[in-house]
């Protein structure tokens, strides 16, 4: 089988993480389906992943590993990875309870950008918990 036909095709699980050493992994809800985050992972955050069955992350402005849920409690449980026909983005497929954002909402989806607007956007959630109490004040 041809280099590009086994990574697109075959059963082998080879990231291919860009120039940084990231790929792209994406949260969703396992139960709603829900777009929760994006984020990116290093090898050694993907194999904690795999290995614990809690989302790690790399956190690219701390330049350190990030335990989802260590500062606020709001973990992600793991329930299956999807990879992309190219092997260079993941979807986890994800258990939480309230509040996957930073800021306070369950999705950091939580604004849309206005019908028939080029630059204005709306809140198109509510927030679930208070970030002041999960992570202190900032």
């Amino acid at each position: 089988m041809a280099a590009n036909k086994q990574i697109e095709e075959g059963l082998d699980f080879t990231p291919k993480f860009d120039a940084n050493g990231l790929i792209t992994a994406i949260a969703q809800d396992a139960k709603t389906n829900q777009v929760l985050m994006v984020a990116y992972m290093n090898k050694e955050a993907l194999d904690l992943t795999l290995s614990t069955g809690n989302a790690v992350y790399f956190s690219r402005s701390r330049q350190k590993l990030w335990r989802k849920g260590e500062q606020s409690g709001h973990v992600q449980k793991v329930q299956q990875v999807l990879v992309d026909c190219d092997q260079d983005c993941l979807i986890l497929k994800v258990l939480v309870d309230e509040g996957q954002c930073h800021v306070g909402y369950q999705s950091c989806f939580y604004r849309a950008i206005k019908k028939g607007s080029l630059t204005a956007m709306e809140t198109i959630a509510q927030k679930v918990y208070d970030p002041e109490q999960a992570y202190g004040k900032k």
